[in-house]
C-alpha cells in the first residue's frame, strides 16, 4: 500500500533541519517532505506555494510559522487535508507590540546582525535548560544562516500580517492534534488548549520539559505523538 504523503511546515527562522527526526523516523508510515515557507511575504502566498507543490491530498503538520501557515491552508484547500497537527503557535492574529518588534528584528538582521536577532529569540524559543546544548544551538544559528536575512525578512513580514484563525478552526473537519511544549514561553499550554477546544475532536498533546521548538528539543516525543496521529487520527 503507497504511504500517504506528509508534509511538514518549520517554524521561522528554520529549514528542513527542525523536521530532521521526523522525516527519518516517519519515513516508514509516509511520504514525509518539508514545505517551503520563506518565499512569500503573506501567510496565504506561504500556503499557496505549499499547495502549488503538494499532492492532491496529504496530511499537514506545522510548527509557529508553520502551524500559521498550516491554518492558511485549511481555509484555502480544506478538501486537501487529510489531517492536521498544529504544533507550538497560536491561532491570533499579531498585536501593534509584537509587529513593532518584529520590525525591529528586521531591521537589525538587514544591518547584518542576524546571528545577534536569532540570539535574542533563543530564550523563547527552546527551554532554558537547553540554551547549552550546543548541538541544539547551534543547528538553529545554521538553520538562519541557511535562510538568509530576506527570507526572515518575508518570513517576519507574513507572520505581521497572519489573520486571526479562530474561527476558522471551527470549521476544520479533519483529524486534528494540538502539541505544544510544557514550557513554551512563545505560545504556552493554555494557547493550545483553546486551540484544541476550537476544532471538533481535536486531541491536545503536552510534551514535558520541552520550550517552543518540541521538533528538536524532544524529537523521540514528537514523532512518537506524530506517528500515532498519522496512523490513527
Amino acid at each position: 500500500m503507497d504511504r500517504p504523503a506528509l508534509i511538514l511546515l518549520p517554524g521561522m527562522p528554520l529549514d528542513a533541519a527542525l523536521w530532521e527526526h521526523q522525516t527519518r523516523h516517519l519515513a516508514d508510515v509516509a511520504d514525509v517532505r518539508v514545505g517551503d515557507v520563506g518565499g512569500a511575504e503573506s501567510v496565504a502566498g506561504l500556503a499557496a506555494a505549499v499547495l502549488a507543490a503538494a499532492p492532491p491530498r496529504f496530511a499537514l503538520a506545522g510548527l509557529s510559522l508553520g502551524g500559521y501557515v498550516a491554518m492558511e491552508i485549511l481555509r484555502q484547500a480544506p478538501q486537501r487535508v487529510d489531517r492536521v497537527a498544529l504544533l507550538d503557535t497560536n491561532p491570533y492574529a499579531d498585536s501593534a507590540e509584537q509587529s513593532a518588534n518584529r520590525r525591529a528584528a528586521v531591521d537589525l538582521a538587514r544591518a547584518g546582525r542576524l546571528r545577534h536577532v536569532v540570539a535574542g529569540h533563543l530564550p523563547k524559543l527552546v527551554h532554558p535548560d537547553r540554551l547549552k546544548d550546543r548541538a541544539l544551538i547551534d543547528s538553529v544559528y545554521a538553520q538562519a544562516e541557511r535562510l538568509g536575512v530576506e527570507a526572515y525578512a518575508r518570513q517576519q513580514t507574513a507572520i505581521i500580517g497572519r489573520p486571526d484563525s479562530r474561527d476558522s478552526l471551527r470549521a476544520v473537519r479533519c483529524p486534528a492534534l494540538v502539541l505544544c511544549g510544557r514550557e513554551d514561553a512563545l505560545s504556552g499550554v493554555a494557547v493550545h488548549a483553546e486551540m484544541a477546544d476550537l476544532i471538533p475532536g481535536a486531541r491536545l498533546a503536552v510534551v514535558e520539559q520541552c520550550g517552543h521548538l518540541a521538533a528538536m528539543e524532544q524529537p523521540q516525543a514528537v514523532t512518537a505523538l506524530l506517528r500515532l496521529w498519522l496512523l490513527y487520527g
